[in-house]
C-alpha cells in the first residue's frame, strides 16, 4: 500500500523541473501522504571532500519557527551552573552521575550540552555518543559556560548540521503541518547557515543538488542557483 502511495506522490513532481523553496514547500506539503506527521528534510550534495579538515562542514543554525517539538536537552555541567540551567528548562542536570548514567546505555535525550570544565568526563563518552550526533563540540555551541543560552537556544529550535562522508548534508526544517511559509523561512535560514559556511577551500560548485522531501515521500530537486 505505501509503495502505491509513493508511486502516486512521486508521479505530482515533475522530474525536468527544479523547483523554488517556496514550490517545493507547498509540494511537499501537498503529496504527503502517511499518517502522522512527517517531518520535512533537506539535503544538499556539497562540492567538498568532508576526508579534509578543512573542508569539513559543520554548524548550528537557530531555526525561526522551530521543529515543532520540544527536545530533551541535557546538561553535564559543574554544581554552580545547574540551576541557571534547570531555570532555561533543561531536562536532566548533573556531572558525573549523568556520565556514568550514558555509560550504562541512557540516552533519552535529544541534545547534551556540557560546560568546559566537564569535557574531560565527558570525553570518555566519545565512542557513545558521536556517532548518533549527541557530542558537545565548542563549534556548535554545545561546549559552553553560557548553559542557560544555550539550553534556550536548543528549545527554542537549534539544530545542528555536518556533512557527511559523502559530503551530503541532511537536516530536518520542521513538519508537514506547519504553515507553508513558517516551513519556506526555516529552509531558507538552513539554506544561508550552510552557504556562509562554505571553506574557503572548495573548489568549483559548492552546492551541486538540493532535494527537498517529507519523512515517507519522494525528494523534490530545488533550484540551486536561488542560493
Amino acid at each position: 500500500m505505501a509503495g502505491k502511495k509513493y508511486r502516486a506522490a512521486a508521479e505530482q513532481i515533475d522530474r525536468d523541473k527544479q523547483y523554488s523553496v517556496a514550490e517545493a514547500v507547498e509540494l511537499t506539503k501537498k503529496i504527503a501522504y502517511a499518517k502522522f506527521d512527517e517531518t520535512v528534510e533537506m539535503d544538499m550534495w556539497l562540492g567538498v571532500d568532508p576526508r579534509k579538515a578543512d573542508q569539513m562542514v559543520r554548524g548550528t543554525v537557530l531555526l525561526p519557527h522551530g521543529l515543532g517539538k520540544s527536545k530533551r536537552v541535557v546538561v553535564i555541567a559543574s554544581a554552580d551552573r545547574f540551576t541557571e540551567a534547570k531555570d532555561a528548562g533543561a531536562d536532566e542536570v548533573g556531572g558525573e552521575d549523568i556520565v556514568q548514567r550514558i555509560k550504562e546505555g541512557w540516552l533519552d535525550f535529544d541534545a547534551l550540552i556540557a560546560t568546559p570544565d566537564m569535557m574531560r568526563a565527558v570525553g570518555q563518552l566519545g565512542k557513545i555518543l558521536g556517532p548518533r550526533g549527541l557530542m558537545p563540540n565548542p563549534k556548535t555551541g554545545t561546549v559552553t559556560n553560557e548553559v542557560g543560552r544555550a539550553v534556550t537556544e536548543t528549545k527554542a529550535g537549534k539544530i545542528e548540521f555536518r556533512v557527511d562522508k559523502t559530503g551530503v548534508v541532511h537536516a530536518p526544517v520542521g513538519k508537514v503541518s506547519f504553515d507553508a511559509q513558517k516551513l519556506a523561512e526555516n529552509a531558507k535560514s538552513l539554506i544561508d547557515a550552510i552557504m556562509r559556511a562554505k571553506p574557503q577551500t572548495a573548489k568549483g560548485k559548492y552546492v551541486r543538488n538540493a532535494t527537498m522531501s517529507s519523512t515517507m515521500g519522494p525528494g523534490i530537486k530545488l533550484n540551486t542557483a536561488e542560493f
